[in-house]
């Protein structure tokens, strides 16, 4: 039996604006494990993209508990929060924004593996290239900057600096929505051999129920911060249970 990579128990998040508390996400709970690709789906303002947020700790949790693997990452800080992210990684809707437009391909990759404890500067070289042609790139780009890359290209390059340093989860927050369709169509290919491959236990986000279904074992869908149901990804086709999951399914 496969182990869990990662539980959400419960886990609430709330803003406060002005006078007024906003709930984001309300009493979710879910796991997924080794291998397993989770979707959750939602429209726009559901709550999906904090529930990632919340899982990599980039919010905090305002309730409940979040544990990877036997590890309760919910409240970790410093030196711990650091070792949380050798095993957990997020690929990002807009990549590009995330990476310094002034440093080489090459050597930002590079930094995330010194960072994280590989000094050997030949080895981090080899290790970076490696992945950039897992991720269907070429050595050629190791010397390029961020702004030469296509979207396609910059995406896989996201998806790269997620791999490197081989983690045990990749969070994806809309990894292909800002993609044209034939495009999307290539990176998620390539997302579900990596997966395959590597081992990995994948947790894809996104409002677009058809990219959730093809690469999903099982799909949870959200509605006003709150997962309405989840469950085997065929399951939920033939059988939708809750009338919102019914909805989505009509608007497609």
């Amino acid at each position: 039996m496969a182990e869990t990579v990662l539980k959400a128990e419960h886990i609430s998040k709330s803003f406060i604006s002005g006078n007024k508390r906003f709930t984001a996400v309300d009493d979710v709970s879910f796991n997924l494990k080794q291998g397993e690709c989770l979707g959750i789906v939602g429209e726009s303002g559901s709550g999906k993209s904090t529930i990632a947020k919340m899982i990599t700790r980039l919010e905090d949790v305002s309730r409940g508990q979040i544990f990877l693997g036997d590890q309760e990452i919910t409240k970790a800080k410093g030196k711990a929060l650091r070792s949380i992210y050798q095993d957990i990684q997020m690929v990002f809707q807009d990549t590009l924004s995330a990476l310094n437009p002034r440093q080489r391909i090459g050597d930002s990759l590079s930094e995330t593996l010194k960072i994280h404890g590989m000094t050997d500067n030949e080895k981090r070289r080899e290790a970076v290239v490696e992945i950039l042609k897992k991720v269907g790139l070429s050595e050629e780009h190791y010397f390029r900057f961020p702004h030469e890359l296509s979207g396609g290209q910059v995406q896989r390059l996201g998806i790269a600096g997620a791999l490197i340093i081989q983690p045990k989860l990749i969070v994806c927050d809309e990894p292909v929505s800002a993609l044209d369709e034939s495009i999307q169509a290539h990176i998620m290919n390539m997302l579900e051999e990596l997966q395959k491959e590597l081992g990995l236990s994948l947790l894809f986000i996104s409002h677009d129920i058809g990219v959730v279904r093809f690469i999903s074992d099982r799909i949870g869908v959200m509605y006003l911060g709150t997962l309405m149901e989840e469950t085997e990804t065929e399951e939920l086709f033939e059988h939708p249970l809750h009338p919102y999951t019914e909805a989505l399914f009509e608007a497609v």
